[in-house]
């Protein structure tokens, strides 16, 4: 006897916290497989991270912190982590990044007065809510790929 049961696309909106952050990880981490990574989740943040990413002919494992949006944190400040982000551009893509949380800093210290925020000053953190065109521009090089808003219909396994 067949047991058949439908599956829909989900809602990215309607997940509760974890639920984005396990869905996040599967996105970026399928893309991040085209360069020849393999990501391991981990279950705490261990020394700052999130996940490793293990490159299987570099032999070097990145330590990533993997957030909804941009994000620059002095907790993060010298430690040797990446920060990985989506950010939906202006054509309703969801393009992922994956930068050095210092050469995140540098760039933005050098670029935008985020550094002088109260939100930096006071909490040792900043996000800005919407990436400018700038900014786009200036992290195009750490894009690792881009999640198309593809149309998904139900499927019966």
């Amino acid at each position: 006897m067949e047991n058949h049961k439908k599956f829909s696309p989900i809602e990215y909106n309607k997940l509760q916290g974890k639920q984005k952050e396990i869905y996040n990880f599967h996105k970026l981490s399928s893309l991040l497989a085209n360069y020849g990574f393999n990501c391991i989740k981990l279950s705490d943040d261990w020394n700052g991270a999130d996940f490793l990413a293990y490159h299987k002919d570099h032999g070097e494992t990145l330590r990533v912190q993997l957030k909804s949006r941009l994000t620059i944190d002095k907790k993060y400040k010298d430690k040797e982590i990446y920060i990985a982000f989506p950010n939906t551009n202006r054509d309703g893509n969801r393009d992922w990044y994956l930068i050095f949380h210092d050469k995140l800093l540098q760039l933005i210290e050098n670029e935008f007065p985020y550094t002088k925020s109260v939100s930096w000053i006071d909490k040792g953190i900043y996000y800005p809510a919407k990436i400018s065109k700038k900014m786009e521009n200036l992290i195009e090089p750490y894009c690792v790929g881009r999640e198309y808003n593809q149309t998904l219909k139900t499927f019966t396994l």
